[in-house]
């Protein structure tokens, strides 16, 4: 029996957290020590930028976190400085497109909005924290429903989930009333117009601590046994003959390397770096990199009208619901509804955001300039199939900004995706027509613009080729090797996945601490 065993961590976003304080609870000899290439923002490790009350500050965080678009961080965070980076341009603060334009940038011209963060906290510094639960196909069809249940159950547990956050805002009810009008009859039970589960906790003055990484880590940020390193690269998986022995890491501000022996590896960067540093280790499954999916997004802009708000909301709601939001103005938080995703008849996921201003400047002229009832930003997301042809794929002649064989990303939507896209935006009109008048019409976002992608390493419940990771996360053909993220869903989703990633994460984290007890 390993009393002691030493677990390497790529990555410090939300999953690899889980497995930290999960294998820290299970095994009390145990040692962790985990690697993130990007800085830590927050004096909290991991910690949502969402909740830093100074501008300037947030916007330095987010600004650190955008890798070789990072502008006078560049030099700290050891990009080399003779990087060409013309012409580039972020998708949203905090994150880097990964076809920046310059030397060194993937090639993704089929997914150019394909984006990622680096810094400590990943993606989980950044996110919405919108934590839907997976529904009917959008779930792994070979875990039971039981122990399915179970582990989502777990995952909102760390990731301190409200399902009720938004649920006292009359505006926001108002906005619920009519699309439950809308409708009616038509959406199953359980599944119809409702608020949207967020992570985070909400404080006595009204406002949200969101939840990052750290609400993830919890304690075990404090525990002896963990070690986290920023500015660390991680350049290649060790391996002796089948199994992981430990990483090759290098210190981006020293440029010196070593190695940092492990009795279990856990990959977890994202769903594009992970399998990127799983090939330039030789681990090179059939399906690595492919079967890439995310959920198209389409998108609209509605002012809402003052006479049917006026039906289910008074002029005091209105007043309150914006002296709520006024108590924070760098982070307000809105009144957010949702439709979830059901089968056969609404296999899309609807998101409904209140705001007192548009997200782009409205020409004062417009009628609807300076809306009273303010308006609602919607988004569909839809299903992309998985494909084998849908993938990102590595070239070893020609390297990164990094040095790691450079990224290309093939990418199409077929036939029923459009005809999905075409159904979805339908209701999404119905949707935006019930509640006032578009100021933005719906349109459907860039390929890569969702962030949630999904499949790269996705996980099976065979060795047949189609799957680079088995039900429990383990990489197929290599002992002690764990792969985490959004890159191991296999199903078509609509959703935000951070939550079915960390269920996953935890039943791997499971699995992994039962085995480093037995050896």
């Amino acid at each position: 029996m390993n009393s002691s065993p030493r677990i390497a961590i790529v990555g410090s976003g939300p999953i690899g957290s889980a497995y930290a304080r999960i294998l820290l609870d299970a095994l009390p000899g145990a040692r962790v020590t985990m690697l993130e290439a990007g800085p830590q923002l927050t004096a909290v490790p991991g910690q949502s930028v969402r909740n830093i009350a100074d501008p300037d500050a947030k916007a330095s965080a987010r600004e650190r976190s955008q890798g070789p678009q990072s502008g006078a961080h560049r030099a700290d965070l050891g990009i080399p400085g003779d990087v060409v980076v013309e012409g580039m341009f972020t998708a949203r603060e905090g994150t880097h497109l990964l076809d920046f334009g310059g030397a060194g940038s993937a090639h993704a011209a089929t997914f150019p909005a394909a984006a990622a963060s680096t810094n400590v906290g990943g993606m989980g510094a950044h996110w919405t924290c919108a934590i839907p639960r997976p529904a009917f196909s959008e779930r792994v069809s070979f875990i039971a429903d039981d122990e399915w249940d179970a582990l989502i159950d777990e995952a909102e547990r760390l990731l301190h989930a409200q399902t009720a956050a938004f649920a006292d805002s009359a505006v926001g009810g108002a906005i619920r009333s009519l699309l439950a009008e809308e409708y009616a009859g038509e959406l199953p039970d359980g599944y119809g117009v409702g608020t949207l589960p967020v992570a985070g906790d909400p404080q006595p003055d009204g406002t949200m601590r969101w939840a990052g990484a750290d609400t993830v880590l919890g304690s075990a940020a404090v525990d002896e046994r963990f070690e986290l390193r920023d500015l660390h690269l991680v350049r290649r998986i060790e391996r002796d003959g089948g199994r992981a022995t430990g990483v090759t890491v290098e210190d981006l501000q020293t440029g010196r390397t070593r190695t940092v022996d492990a009795d279990l590896v856990v990959v977890a960067a994202d769903a594009f770096r992970s399998p990127q540093l799983l090939w330039e280790s030789g681990v090179r499954p059939r399906a690595l990199g492919h079967y890439l999916t995310e959920h198209p997004v389409v998108i609209s802009t509605v002012a809402l009208d003052a006479e049917r708000m006026d039906r289910f909301a008074t002029e005091d709601d209105l007043a309150a619901e914006l002296a709520r939001r006024a108590l924070n103005a760098a982070d307000p938080v809105a009144a957010v509804n949702r439709i979830p995703f059901s089968e056969p008849d609404h296999p899309f996921s609807l998101q409904v955001m209140y705001a007192e201003n548009p997200p782009f400047p409205l020409d004062p002229s417009h009628p609807r300039a300076g809306n009273r009832w303010g308006y609602v930003n919607m988004g569909y997301g839809m299903r992309k199939r998985p494909r084998y042809e849908d993938a990102v794929t590595f070239d070893d002649s020609e390297r990164d900004y990094r040095g790691f064989p450079n990224m290309t990303i093939e990418y199409a939507l077929t036939d029923d995706e459009h005809a999905e896209i075409e159904r979805g935006t339908a209701l999404l009109r119905r949707a935006g027509e019930a509640l006032g008048e578009f100021i933005a019409e719906p349109r459907l976002l860039p390929n890569g613009s969702s962030l949630h992608y999904q499949g790269t390493m996705r996980m099976g419940d065979v060795d047949d080729g189609t799957s680079v990771a088995d039900p429990f996360s383990r990489v197929w053909g290599v002992e002690n090797l764990v792969v985490g993220g959004n890159g191991l869903i296999p199903t078509a989703t609509s959703m935000n996945p951070t939550l079915m990633s960390l269920a996953l994460a935890v039943r791997g984290a499971r699995a992994a601490a039962e085995r480093l007890a037995a050896e």
